[in-house]
């Protein structure tokens, strides 16, 4: 059968045959070797869209760690479930009575539900709308329906001892800007002074030193300004008793603070004072009066629009986020990973779509259980490029020495702007999956995983491969190296 004849084969076929074996090429394959990752711990597999087989595949059937990776799952998954326009709502309710003058003499009332990316531009506008309406004043508290989701106790230490790191939030359905603060530092060389500033502005948490400004090179900045957090579920506290040199400039330091209700407390204090309003009340969870009209509502982005954060950007909390509420495309509320867990497996079981060895824990790829296999990927990819969310998918990917985890790499490279993936990064796990369009138009399949504990050197043999295919997968002869 010729190529041409081959590229009419419909796709339905496609997703039922079986990968080749063929060896990996030569250049490929001492590029694992170059980098000290022995072929035994890696899996890959490349496809031409349209081609009956791989061009080759190797260890393809192994379930392994795709650290990120895994969220092209979650995010193929809610893109076709959840449809591309899907919207995540944020309700304020009054309890109580709201005088002519403004003056709610009772609660304020938000229900969430689980908006994957509420940062401070939309929740300042949420603060305005409220006193757009009339809300001027509360004299009682703030209460948080966080009920939509259901789920365990959060230990953010628990994956790597690291609790303050932002990748570790834990999902919420009242989730407010990561529940992070960025916190910058400016060497003020006139003053000899370091400002440190908070981004939010939260009053739960408090700055109790500030780093001298130095000389010497910037070098290790984060280790020389000496950081300490006590980190408390009501307040929190930074102190930064060491050097900042001069030649640092300006830096930037993400950190999770505070637990979930005292975080958005001090989001709704903040902004509503900052939108003219007047509170000084609680926080504490409740529910929302059944069938009541909400005062006011805000409106996630679309869905198309939060999938390129997650996968551009690797987020996991929006991933986790995204992957709870699949559970209610089948199930009513509250969600729980276990009820999102088996909306994707019917899922692919309807779409006839194998992936053995799955396992996933929380759908974002931060995870040392979940497992997925190269060949299983290559068949999701190969799904997504026939799906009618085929763009949308697509284009959530980073692009090549452009955006995203990508835009560092390939910078040297012909494949920049033609390479479409999705990049994993743990201790002992380096992966990358997506799509590659050579000169000639032509797309393929890529995926890589690197499952050793030296997987960190691993990245320069990925990049080879991308670089690979895009230059010679064309004329590869799958027949030839079998």
């Amino acid at each position: 059968m010729t190529r041409n004849r081959t590229l009419a084969v419909g796709f339905a076929a496609l997703l039922g045959a079986g990968v080749a074996h063929a060896a990996l090429p030569g250049a490929v394959a001492r590029a694992f070797k170059d980098a000290g990752i022995p072929l035994g711990n890696v899996a890959v597999v490349v496809r031409e869209a349209g081609m009956p087989s791989a061009l080759f595949a190797h260890d393809a059937d192994r379930p392994m760690n795709p650290a990120s990776v895994m969220k092209l799952v979650t995010t193929f998954a809610a893109l076709e479930l959840l449809g591309r326009d899907y919207r995540w709502r944020t309700e304020a309710y009054l309890d109580g009575r709201l005088s002519a003058r403004g003056t709610l003499t009772g609660n304020l009332l938000l229900r969430g539900t689980g908006d994957p990316k509420i940062t401070i531009e939309p929740w300042q506008l949420f603060m305005a709308d409220l006193r757009a309406r009339g809300l001027t004043k509360i004299t009682g508290d703030l209460i948080l329906d966080r009920t939509f989701f259901k789920l365990p106790p959060h230990d953010p230490a628990a994956f790597d001892q690291e609790p303050q790191r932002p990748y570790n939030v834990g999902p919420d359905a009242m989730l407010v800007n990561f529940k992070s603060v960025r916190i910058g530092f400016a060497a003020d060389v006139a003053k000899g002074t370091v400002p440190v500033m908070f981004d939010p502005p939260l009053a739960e948490i408090a700055l109790t030193a500030t780093p001298q400004l130095s000389n010497g090179d910037c070098g290790d900045w984060r280790a020389t300004i000496g950081a300490s957090f006590i980190n408390g579920t009501e307040t929190a506290s930074a102190s930064f008793p060491g050097r900042y040199s001069r030649q640092c400039g300006e830096r930037d330091w993400y950190v999770s603070l505070l637990d979930h209700p005292n975080y958005v407390h001090g989001m709704f204090t903040t902004y509503f004072r900052a939108a003219g309003g007047d509170f000084g009340g609680g926080v504490r969870d409740g529910r929302a009066p059944r069938n009541a009209t909400p005062f006011a509502v805000m409106e996630s982005a679309p869905l198309y629009d939060i999938v390129r954060d997650v996968n551009k950007l690797s987020n996991n909390v929006m991933a986790r986020q995204i992957f709870l509420t699949l559970a209610t495309t089948r199930h009513p509320p509250p969600a729980t990973v276990a009820l999102a867990t088996d909306v994707v497996q019917k899922w692919l079981q309807e779409k006839k779509l194998a992936l053995p060895g799955l396992v996933i824990e929380n759908g974002s790829g931060l995870s040392r259980r979940e497992r997925i296999t190269a060949g299983g990927l290559t068949r999701l990819l190969m799904a997504a490029d026939a799906s009618p969310v085929r763009e949308e998918f697509a284009s959530s990917l980073a692009v090549a020495a452009l955006d995203g985890t990508l835009q560092r790499r390939f910078q040297n490279g012909s494949v920049s702007g033609q390479a479409f993936l999705k990049t994993g990064s743990l201790e002992g796990v380096r992966a990358l999956a997506g799509y590659v369009i050579d000169a000639e138009g032509r797309r393929f399949t890529v995926v890589a995983i690197i499952n050793h504990p030296a997987a960190g050197r691993g990245a320069p043999a990925l990049d080879a491969l991308v670089q690979w295919v895009y230059r010679d997968a064309g004329s590869w002869d799958p027949a030839l190296h079998r």
